[in-house]
């Protein structure tokens, strides 16, 4: 894949796109089943429950059974992919999530959508910033988070060839088309502007905050490098070498804990590696963030284009 300039994209509901590609994946595998925790709907599931029936699994809001029926059904030879909010595929049903799937190593693919704060209107309680921390800690899980519809595509055939455990988060709101169509490689990030003077390293859907902010550093004579990064683990260590040989800084942009997530695996990355640059970490605050709209949030934040371009000018600044 390559970038695409971010005038005049197209708009796409990640859910939407998430359901269509399991769709089109079903359609090429019938081992695919789709299991439901009162969500399917708004996972993007109506069609492929519509199309099959008896592929297609109910099962109210009972997250903590899903887990265990998934886990069973793996072992059939099925492909079981379980997707709703966030919070309520990782935090609520951990253990069962980290026993029956983790232990066993069972071929399932968990999704997590409205991710990060982007239910922002109801609360804590449905906002999902521990989640690369929690699923990355068992082992053999693959944690994705594609950071365009395209992605979202490439990545949901990307998980379903890869034989087990994989979390993949999505957001909620429209996001833009950023890259070129093509393969998603699972533990492969790219470059997605060149830059010399600071590496952005961003997952997910901040990926195109991430780029305009860089553009906006650019009007103020700062060249900042674009990493996406839509596999948070394992993570790409060659690409963040070379961002730190590079660069010498480091910022990571995520909808996630500053602490725990992306941010953290990288500074783990770089020090493993013995190298001197210095990684600065952009994210939400370890408490329990405010509630309201969703974008006015992301500015109270930080973690829109302008507010990113502070920090990281900012962080500049200090060197």
């Amino acid at each position: 894949m390559g970038p695409i300039a971010l005038n005049d994209v197209k708009m796409s509901d990640p859910r939407k796109v998430f359901g269509a590609a399991v769709l089109a994946s079903a359609l090429k595998n019938p081992d695919i089943t789709v299991l439901s925790a009162d969500s399917g709907g708004s996972s993007g599931h109506g069609e492929f429950k519509k199309l099959y029936p008896e592929r297609y699994y109910e099962f109210g809001i009972m997250e903590q059974c899903v887990i265990g029926v998934a886990s069973g059904l793996a072992t059939t030879g099925k492909i079981p992919v379980f997707c709703a909010i966030a919070p309520f595929v990782t935090a609520r049903p951990f253990e069962m999530f980290r026993n029956d799937i983790g232990y066993m190593r069972q071929n399932v693919k968990i999704v997590g959508r409205n991710s990060g704060v982007s239910y922002s209107d109801l609360g804590s309680t449905h906002h999902s910033l521990e989640d690369f921390a929690i699923t990355r800690m068992i082992p053999g899980v693959t944690v994705l988070a594609p950071q365009d519809p395209d992605e979202i595509t490439s990545a949901v055939d990307a998980m379903f060839l890869h034989d087990g455990p994989v979390y993949m988060r999505i957001g909620n709101d429209p996001i833009p088309d950023l890259m070129i169509p093509g393969p998603f490689a699972i533990g492969r990030g790219q470059t997605l502007r060149p830059g010399t003077d600071v590496s952005i390293v961003s997952t997910g859907n901040l990926t195109g905050a991430a780029i305009a902010a860089a553009e906006i550093l650019e009007g103020r004579g700062i060249s900042a490098r674009v990493v996406g990064m839509p596999t948070v683990h394992p993570l790409d260590r060659e690409l963040i070498a070379d961002c730190a040989q590079k660069t010498g800084l480091i910022v990571t942009i995520e909808e996630h804990y500053v602490i725990g997530g992306l941010g953290t695996i990288v500074q783990e990355s770089v020090c493993d590696g013995g190298f001197s640059a210095k990684v600065c970490k952009l994210g939400l605050p370890h408490v329990y963030v405010s509630s309201g709209p969703y974008k006015e949030l992301m500015a109270f934040y930080g973690l829109d284009a302008h507010g990113i371009a502070r920090s990281v000018a900012d962080k500049i600044g200090r060197i």
